[in-house]
């Protein structure tokens, strides 16, 4: 295996190690924090702690960093090594260099303020910013996108989950802040749709590896 080759399983080791247990955990007590809510609702008194709510919004808050993590590792690669240093972007576009770098840095920092902001306005300009940063980033030449089947490609369906992974932490005060649940049911419909999506990167980031270089067809 060469390097180059080695370089196309970071993104997926991080993905499959570190975002994949999350979704499963996230789910688990997603479902939980709902059949509680809708035994209390009908006047019983659940068996399930109270604490698989607080539970589930700490461990979503790791799934929505660990997606982000994976999809600027997954942008970054091809960037670097099909863009930046097979086009020495630092001679030939110096100011296009300069703006890859700091567009990750900006993608970066706005995620982590939104995590740190309280006021709904400010979390949706930070959202807006980290997911203008995350579509931008994949804009650069050098991303393999499969744009001519985008309704299969593993880049879309990517980059959709780290959008709707950069919405939920946006909406989570706007959820439990809400007493007609608008944004609790806005959250469990595209956070179906992200689960679905998920389902399906683990079939197209597969097949894309073999496709991108990884596959060496053995010795007749």
């Amino acid at each position: 295996m060469s390097i180059e080759q080695f370089t196309l399983l970071i993104h997926p080791f991080f993905t499959v190690v570190a975002v994949f247990p999350l979704i499963g955990i996230v789910c688990y007590f997603a479902w939980e924090t709902r059949q509680r809510r809708l035994e209390i609702k009908e006047g019983e008194k659940s068996k399930i702690p109270p604490s698989v709510g607080l539970n589930h919004v700490q461990i979503g808050k790791w799934l929505s960093t660990g997606v982000v993590i994976s999809s600027l590792i997954g942008l970054a690669r091809p960037i670097i090594t099909k863009n930046i240093l097979k086009e020495t972007l630092w001679e030939t576009n110096f100011f296009q260099f300069i703006f890859i770098v700091l567009m990750f840095v900006f993608t970066i920092a706005s995620f982590i303020l939104l995590f740190r902001s309280r006021d709904k306005l400010w979390r949706g300009i930070f959202a807006t910013l980290s997911g203008m940063g995350v579509v931008i980033l994949g804009c650069q030449d050098g991303i393999f996108r499969r744009s001519n089947e985008w309704f299969w490609s593993h880049y879309y369906y990517g980059v959709t989950v780290c959008l709707l992974m950069i919405f939920s932490v946006a909406i989570i005060d706007d959820i439990y802040r809400d007493r007609s649940n608008k944004w609790r049911n806005i959250h469990i419909i595209l956070n179906c749709l992200a689960l679905l999506l998920f389902i399906g990167q683990g079939f197209t980031g597969a097949r894309d590896l073999f496709e991108i270089g990884l596959w060496t067809p053995p010795p007749a």
